[in-house]
């Protein structure tokens, strides 16, 4: 996905071999070692190509042969500068490990510090997010959707590849929530052919006349922006988008943590329910309490609002200013 969306964007895209090792069985250690060696060779032969003033880390195990070919005898007369960037509240294994080559760790919040006690040159930055996500009014977003002004909308979406139980859950729920709210429904390409085939049985039924509240959507891009700015009320999963895309557009939630994966969309979760800016579900319940969950926020406006205040209190919308003046050194960030 990274590779599709940089080279759409019309940056130079450069691949390194990588691979886990972490968690990993024994079969696979010594093909995701080699492919580790093999990543280092490569990103020492990108280094002297390149020759970067800066190199940006944001985490994952690809980060680890690029970090390590920077501190590398043959880099030490032209040291590039490394600025790491942690976008979940509980840094990876990875971020953890590329810290002692930071020369500037950068944080989406506050609460971050914490698993860097010894580090004294962290920023907190926020998460950042794209211009144009903010350039949506409410009644643009949803024209733009064929929205209606004065019924709620609510949100669904999986992130980048869908979320299976979360489409299912809502799907079951349909009947209940379209009396009550548009539903804008993203649901990721893997499960879209469930989705249409739901959406057609919706129209043949007896509740075909809200079926136009109902708007699906395999993936939206350039008009995520739109989803987010129509929304009441938002369910989805906790990964690091949400600590900055929510805050943003003070966007109250129901949070679904990602089940099958180390603890970061949970603690980030966790995070903003502490800030009462969202609940958190379990995956597990979904089935059972999705639909009592948003149906009480939906019929509770005042508690929407107060979760929208405390939501939109998170926000950083200067973040990605603040992480790309760490990417300079520091006499030129001064001159600027």
């Amino acid at each position: 996905m990274e590779e599709e969306l940089v080279k759409q964007a019309g940056v130079n895209f450069q691949a390194i071999p990588a691979a886990g090792i972490h968690g990993v069985g024994l079969r696979a250690l010594p093909h995701n070692l080699l492919q580790l060696a093999r990543g280092y060779g490569r990103a020492r032969h990108i280094l002297r190509q390149f020759r970067p003033e800066t190199i940006f880390f944001t985490g994952g195990y690809v980060a680890g042969p690029m970090a390590l070919a920077s501190r590398s005898p043959a880099r030490s007369a032209a040291r590039s500068r490394n600025v790491l960037y942690v976008p979940d509240i509980e840094p990876g294994l990875a971020l953890k490990a590329l810290a002692r080559f930071a020369d500037c760790i950068t944080v989406s919040d506050e609460a971050s510090r914490a698993y860097f006690p010894a580090r004294r040159n962290i920023i907190v930055s926020g998460y950042p997010t794209r211009p144009e996500l903010g350039s949506w009014s409410r009644h643009q977003a949803r024209a733009t959707l064929g929205l209606e002004n004065n019924t709620p909308v609510l949100l669904v979406t999986g992130g980048s590849k869908g979320a299976r139980s979360i489409n299912r859950a809502i799907l079951a729920a349909l009947p209940e929530l379209l009396p009550m709210a548009q539903v804008v429904h993203i649901s990721g390409k893997l499960d879209w052919a469930e989705v249409q085939a739901a959406r057609e049985e919706l129209l043949s039924s007896p509740m075909g006349h809200l079926a136009a509240r109902y708007h699906a959507f395999a993936y939206l891009h350039d008009q995520m922006g739109a989803a987010l700015a129509s929304a009441d009320l938002v369910v989805a999963r906790a990964g690091a988008s949400t600590l900055g895309e929510f805050p943003l557009f003070g966007l109250p939630a129901v949070l679904v943590p990602y089940p099958y994966a180390w603890r970061y969309q949970q603690v980030n979760a966790q995070h903003l329910a502490q800030h009462g800016a969202a609940l958190v579900l379990e995956n597990a319940s979904l089935p059972t309490q999705l639909l009592l969950v948003v149906s009480d926020l939906l019929r509770d406006p005042t508690r929407l609002e107060q979760m929208g205040a405390s939501m939109r209190s998170l926000a950083r919308p200067e973040a990605a200013q603040v992480i790309a003046r760490q990417l300079y050194p520091p006499a030129e960030r001064g001159a600027s």
